[in-house]
């Protein structure tokens, strides 16, 4: 189960670096419909390029934390924190519902990080009275 969860940790940051792209490209859509929104001529398009601005601003946002997400969980992953576990639990139930990829990562997380080989992976070790 070791080499699941690092694959794991390596699709958790795939998955976060090209979100993070999107999410980069719809803050450049933004950018374009604001400098139309701005524009002396294009006047008669302003409450569309408005429009435009505010929803491809909130997807950025939305994108660029869901990419910042799964970046996060992929390192805490890799360090084998029962954080990173949990965050990729709960991300990897939210990703079945973007279909293909994010159903196909999230069956993977689920199926990975829910087996009792994984677990132990995560547990608190205790050394000497030390958490």
């Amino acid at each position: 189960m070791e080499r699941h969860v690092t694959l794991l940790g390596m699709l958790a940051a795939l998955a976060g670096a090209l979100s993070l792209l999107v999410g980069v490209s719809m803050v450049f859509l933004v950018i374009g419909a604001v400098v139309e929104l701005s524009s002396p001529e294009g006047s008669g398009v302003a409450v569309a390029a408005g429009v435009t601005a505010m929803t491809f601003g909130l997807f950025a946002v939305c994108a660029l934390a869901w990419g910042g997400a799964h970046l996060r969980a992929s390192s805490l992953l890799r360090q084998r924190r029962p954080s990173g576990r949990l965050l990729m639990i709960a991300l990897g139930i939210c990703d079945l519902v973007i279909l293909p990829f994010g159903t196909a990562l999230g069956v993977y997380a689920l199926w990975v990080l829910a087996s009792p080989a994984s677990r132990s992976l995560f547990e608190r070790r205790v050394w000497a009275g030390k958490p």
